[in-house]
């Protein structure tokens, strides 16, 4: 049985504001992350990821490490973060090349063969002489697509994984729209006075899950373990574990571990991990114009092709109370936005101050505070875990 490796290529080494701080495969996408996606069709776990050098000390719980060059298996599947396989593929066991509409998205090599060179990962190539293989499946071309395609792609993976059959009973008090499965794992508590509105898309709730009277939870709409869901309108919601949510919400994308307990509107979104957005934090995902909205730093600019496009939150960003954030901003891995004044529409990582009078976060005080807000959620900010965060400052904030 071969090895199975994940890799970012140039594409995904661009996709601000996530690849600074993790390797792509690592980002949910509909119902789960793309690696774990990978690891249900190809039926085993992920070895490692091939990525930027910056993050050759990753060092997430549950997530694979990322592999240098010294560290290749011979005989292994290399796979794009940026290919995403459908769930019924046929994944195979023999040397091939593996396209997937129209591009090459992985090789498979026997035992005894080479890997790829460093080079190979930025711009893959077939390898000479192996058969081609065609697997089903889409490609993400940039970070917004996770926010675009996302709900469409978590009503499919509900649909397939939950089962059209399935109608789990509903708490005493709380009420259900519409057909769609709901599934409530092992541990959930429901409060009463919560509306199930399942008419667009299937609605579960991970294992321990938490939701309290007052929410209105629209399909397709995935909670991840233990998160909780405090109040507000939340439809088109996928999350990661540990996601605390209140307020208006659609269209958003969570990785895990973040904070938004307080009111305010946030639409067309991904947050990062450990993220804490302040009371009130709300963000603008339509432009006065209804022209399509443009994406990136001053003077690179790239527009979407998307009429509705909110916020792009990096890894541990934060926000002060009423903060508001134009529509199509970008906010840096490790910055706090505080003030009245709204902030560009693009914000460097480990930026820190009010509206556009910014300051550079000391690399120290990111780490402590990380540290403490990990700490917080019951997790140890370990060794190897405060050396990453420093390594990824580091390459941010070099002259």
């Amino acid at each position: 049985m071969t090895a199975l490796v994940m890799f970012d290529d140039e594409l995904a080494d661009g996709w601000a504001p996530f690849s600074l701080t993790r390797p792509c495969g690592e980002l949910i996408f509909g119902r789960w992350t793309l690696r774990e996606r990978l690891e249900r069709v190809a039926g085993r776990r992920v070895t490692g990821h091939v990525t930027r050098p910056w993050l050759r000390r990753y060092a997430e719980a549950g997530a694979p490490a990322s592999l240098g060059p010294d560290r290749l298996p011979d005989a292994a599947t290399y796979w794009s973060s940026r290919a995403v396989p459908a769930l019924d593929a046929a994944w195979g066991r023999s040397p091939a090349n593996l396209w997937l509409a129209g591009q090459l998205a992985g090789i498979r090599l026997a035992p005894g063969g080479r890997p790829p060179r460093p080079d190979w990962f930025a711009a893959p190539r077939p390898e000479p002489g192996l058969p081609d293989r065609t697997l089903p499946g889409e490609w993400l071309l940039h970070p917004w697509d996770l926010v675009s395609a996302g709900p469409a792609r978590l009503a499919d993976d509900l649909a397939a994984t939950i089962g059209a059959g399935v109608r789990d009973d509903l708490p005493d008090g709380c009420r259900r729209l519409g057909s769609e499965a709901i599934r409530l794992g092992e541990g959930a508590r429901v409060e009463p006075g919560v509306l199930f509105d399942a008419r667009e898309g299937p609605i579960e709730l991970g294992p321990g899950v938490e939701v309290r009277t007052g929410a209105r939870l629209a399909g397709p709409l995935y909670a991840g373990p233990r998160s909780r869901l405090l109040g507000g309108a939340l439809s088109r919601f996928s999350s990661g574990p540990f996601s605390f949510v209140r307020g208006e919400v659609d269209g958003v994308t969570a990785l895990g571990y973040s904070n938004k307990a307080h009111d305010g509107y946030l639409g067309h979104a991904y947050v990062g991990r450990w993220v804490n957005l302040g009371a009130m934090t709300t963000n603008s995902d339509l432009k006065h114009t209804y022209g399509t909205v443009r994406v990136g730093p001053p003077g690179a600019r790239t527009d979407t092709g998307l009429v509705k496009l909110g916020c792009l939150l990096g890894d541990h960003v934060k926000t002060g109370i009423g903060a508001r954030l134009d529509t199509g901003t970008v906010v840096g891995a490790g910055s706090s936005l505080f003030g009245a004044e709204m902030p560009p529409t693009w914000v460097e990582p480990f930026s820190w101050g009010p509206g556009r009078t910014r300051e550079r976060c000391r690399r120290e005080a990111f780490i402590a505070t990380a540290t403490r807000v990990v700490a917080r959620r019951g997790l140890e900010a370990d060794a190897p875990f405060r050396c990453w965060l420093g390594d990824v400052w580091d390459e941010a904030c070099r002259p």
